[in-house]
C-alpha cells in the first residue's frame, strides 16, 4: 500500500489547498488504498524527508522501491498505473498529460504570484501597483482556457488527470475572486468538487487539520 506524506497541521488549514490533496484525490479515484505519514515543519527537514524530498516540502510517495517528489510526478505515476484517470487511446493519453502540465507550467505559475503579492508582498510600497499586474497575467491565462472548455464538462472528453490537475490549481483562485469573472470554469471546478473521490480525499486531509487543532 503506498505512503504518502502531509502536514501534520496544515497551514491551508483544512481548505483542501495544501498538495498532498492532489495525491489523495487521484488515489481515491482509482480506488487505491494508502497510508499517510504526518510530518511537522521541522520534521520536513529532517535528514529522512530530505532523502525523500530534497526541498524537504510534501507530499511524497512511497510504494515498494518506488520514493517520488512533486505532486505532478506523484499523480502522473498513479494515473498510469491504476486505471480511472488516463485514457487508454494513445492520442488521448498524450493530450490529458498535456493538460497536467498546462496546470502546473501555465496555469499555476501566476496564480502562485498572486499569492506571494497578496501574503508576501502587501506591505511593501509597490505592492498596490504590482497587484493588478498579477491579477490581469492570470486573466490572460484564464480566457483561452475558458475559450477552449466552452460548455464542455471537461477538458478533453471524459476526466481525467488533467482536470484533476487542472481543477486543484483553480481552486486556489476561489478565494480571490478572480475565477468569477469566468463562469463556465467556475462551474467546471464546482463539479470537479462534486466527484465523491474529490470528497473523501478533502474529508480525509479536514480531519487531519481538525485534529491538529484540538490537541
Amino acid at each position: 500500500m503506498p505512503t504518502l506524506t502531509a502536514f501534520e497541521s496544515s497551514p491551508d488549514r483544512g481548505q483542501g489547498l495544501a498538495r498532498d490533496m492532489r495525491v489523495r484525490w487521484a488515489l481515491e479515484e482509482v480506488g487505491q488504498a494508502y497510508g499517510v505519514r504526518l510530518l511537522s515543519f521541522q520534521d520536513m527537514k529532517a535528514p529522512t524527508h530530505l532523502a525523500r524530498h530534497p526541498f524537504g516540502q510534501i507530499p511524497t510517495y512511497e510504494d515498494g522501491d518506488v520514493v517520488l517528489f512533486e505532486t505532478g510526478a506523484i499523480v502522473l505515476h498513479i494515473a498510469e498505473r491504476h486505471p480511472g484517470l488516463m485514457p487508454v487511446a494513445g492520442a488521448d493519453r498524450s493530450r490529458a498529460i498535456a493538460w497536467l502540465f498546462a496546470a502546473l507550467n501555465t496555469i499555476e505559475p501566476p496564480i502562485l504570484e498572486l499569492v506571494t503579492a497578496r501574503l508576501l508582498e502587501a506591505d511593501r510600497p509597490w505592492s498596490a501597483e504590482r497587484l493588478p499586474l498579477v491579477q490581469e497575467r492570470i486573466h490572460d491565462r484564464l480566457r483561452p482556457l475558458a475559450d477552449r472548455l466552452g460548455d464542455a464538462a471537461w477538458l478533453d472528453g471524459d476526466f481525467s488527470v488533467g482536470d484533476l490537475m487542472m481543477a486543484s490549481v483553480l481552486l486556489r483562485l476561489r478565494a480571490s475572486g478572480l475565477l468569477d469573472a469566468h463562469p463556465n470554469l467556475s462551474r467546471y471546478v464546482a463539479r470537479a468538487e462534486a466527484r465523491p473521490a474529490y470528497r473523501r480525499a478533502f474529508d480525509a486531509q479536514l480531519a487531519v487539520f481538525r485534529a491538529a487543532s484540538v490537541r
